[in-house]
């Protein structure tokens, strides 16, 4: 079950709009073209039944009147109000814009560098879905909000204005409709808020359970899951598809009550205003630009009482986006610098808890490993190898005890100059979907000699060369143009290319048959040359020559050796070989 970024509190929905506005404050001069074309655009509003009321009052006939002022100052009313609205459209989408890319390279940055508990917690598809998704939504709907609320925020104080100008007896019972809107804005905000939220969390549960089934499409298929995978994924549409329509609901309530009692106001003012023409103080013409304001003042009424749905959304949507960007805490290190490593480790009563383990995964853990030694580390699975390895490229840190590089504690180390010691082969092989050559160089300069050189090294030159493009050659999602045992074989390459002073292999021929394994091995012995390397293995022909062997056992050391003296000592490391 996917975990979301929390982000509750107590402050209301238009508390948490006017924050999240902050990050959508740029370019400036987008916002003041925005606020001067929405300004005109509003001003120009009462025009329209201004014009009527002339032509009404003195006639259509009048001999003084000319004919072409009237067309000409309606196409140029509209015309002006026209370039007025593009040029706000323009403008926002200036400020949608430059603010999303903004927000999306902060989010990213902060991915990029999160105390790697974060990918523990979040699934890639929730990560992925906020970057992308949320963000993208969250700033579409809150800068449309804002165009709303200030377009239709001056054309209802225009109007108004107006209003009161022409009668302001009348005005009065159009005012009645104000508080019955605010009170239902602020009736569903809260509702719609929940629901919002609880969609977010729906839409993460569907996305993970996508990606689970794509992930595990095997697995599922060979033991014939696929009708409990459809129904799991129905129970999570299902529920989506509820929150979904419970929202559209509450946000869709307060137009027919604005219309309900917009229609009684209006009613109310015909009403008055019959009463008042047999007393003659309002004028035919005055009552018909009246209604007309009136009826024009709906439209603003109903937009602003439907922003609360569209200004909810948004928020929720940018909230967890900017989350990520003030919550998500980096990856801390020291300043110690150096550019290459002798290769000194030493772990002095390391242990490992994990949180929310009833067991540590590491206990008193003291060893040494030399500059250039070869060091295996075996065990059964569950041992605490992998743990053991993660710690110096710092994926994990000790609860307990101190590891040293060069005599120099891990967390003093900068942690780009102590990653870059380190070359990693694991088990679980990670390709980009680019060229040959950028797979190998990831995060290092560009050299097709040295890519030639790390290719050839790990037996795969011959299989490069005759790919399409060679080096240059697409790859596809994680190397699907390659097998198992290349993709494997491309990491070792990748590994010898950065040419790091440490060698970290975690099961680095596991994917590989016999016959290539007894190729890799060889060059992965003159890779070792002059390196420190620390494998975990299972097959007797990695560690077989390993200067030191540590048995693994229950997050402890059980024996250490090399492959004669412990088959001489027996116990658990005979017992390895046996089950291995």
């Amino acid at each position: 079950m996917p975990q979301t970024l929390n982000v509750s509190d107590s402050r209301t929905v238009w508390e948490r709009f006017i924050k999240v506005l902050g990050y959508f404050s740029k370019p400036r001069s987008a916002w003041i073209a925005l606020t001067l074309s929405v300004i005109v655009g509003s001003a120009l509003e009462p025009t329209i039944p201004a014009l009527m009321k002339p032509l009404l009052d003195h006639g259509f006939g009048a001999p003084d009147l000319n004919y072409w002022v009237i067309p000409l100052a309606v196409v140029g009313l509209f015309s002006l109000r026209s370039s007025a609205s593009f040029l706000a459209d323009v403008a926002l989408a200036k400020i949608a814009q430059t603010s999303l890319h903004s927000l999306r390279q902060k989010m990213f940055d902060c991915i990029s560098v999160a105390e790697l508990d974060l990918y523990r917690k979040q699934p890639a598809t929730a990560l992925a879905n906020t970057v992308v998704f949320e963000a993208t939504n969250g700033a579409v709907l809150l800068l449309q909000s804002i165009t709303t609320l200030v377009k239709d925020s001056l054309s209802l104080v225009a109007l108004l204005g107006y209003l009161l100008y022409l009668n302001w007896k009348l005005t009065l019972i159009v005012l009645f409709i104000f508080p019955i809107v605010a009170f239902a804005m602020r009736a569903l905000s809260k509702r719609l808020y929940s629901l919002t939220k609880a969609s977010q969390a729906t839409v993460d549960r569907l996305a993970y359970v996508v990606e689970e089934n794509v992930l595990a499409h095997k697995e599922i298929r060979i033991q014939t899951a696929e009708a409990q995978q459809r129904e799991r994924f129905r129970a999570v549409n299902t529920l989506l598809q509820r929150l979904a329509m419970k929202s559209a609901i509450a946000g869709s309530a307060v137009a027919p009550i604005t219309n309900f009692f917009g229609s009684i106001a209006l009613s109310a003012v015909i009403t008055v205003a019959i009463i008042q023409s047999h007393s003659n103080s309002l004028s035919a013409g005055g009552f018909v630009a009246f209604v007309t304001a009136m009826l024009m003042l709906i439209a603003p009424i109903k937009h602003l009482s439907e922003v609360t749905s569209t200004i909810t959304r948004g928020v929720v949507a940018a909230e967890r986006a900017i989350a990520l960007v003030e919550t998500v805490v980096s990856e801390s290190g020291g300043t110690f610098q150096k550019e290459r490593s002798s290769g000194l480790i030493e772990f002095k009563g390391v242990g490992v808890t994990y949180p929310d383990a009833t067991a540590a995964a590491l206990e008193h853990i003291n060893l040494t490993v030399h500059p250039g030694q070869f060091v295996a580390l075996v065990g059964l699975s569950g041992s605490g190898k992998t743990t053991l390895a993660n710690l110096l490229p710092r994926f994990v840190d000790c609860t307990q005890g101190q590891v040293l590089l060069d005599g120099v504690e891990l967390r003093d180390w900068n942690l780009q100059a102590l990653r870059q010691q380190f070359g990693l082969v694991g088990q679980h092989v990670v390709m980009f979907n680019d060229t040959v050559l950028n797979n190998i160089a990831l995060g290092q300069p560009l050299d097709r000699e040295r890519a030639q050189r790390a290719l050839a090294a790990a037996n795969l030159a011959e299989r490069v060369a005759a790919l399409p493009q060679g080096m240059d050659t697409l790859l596809g999602h994680n190397a699907s143009l390659l097998s198992g045992g290349e993709r494997q074989r491309l990491a070792i390459a990748r590994a010898i290319y950065k040419d790091a002073p440490i060698l970290i292999l975690d099961e680095a021929t596991s994917a590989l048959d016999t016959d290539t394994d007894s190729l890799v091995q060889a060059s992965l012995r003159a890779a070792m040359v002059g390196r420190t390397t620390i494998a975990i293995a299972h097959r007797l022909t990695t560690i077989r020559d390993a200067d030191v062997i540590y048995v693994l056992g229950h997050g402890r050391i059980l024996q250490s050796g090399s492959h004669d003296e412990l088959i001489a000592q027996g116990g658990a490391y005979e017992d390895f070989i046996r089950l291995s």
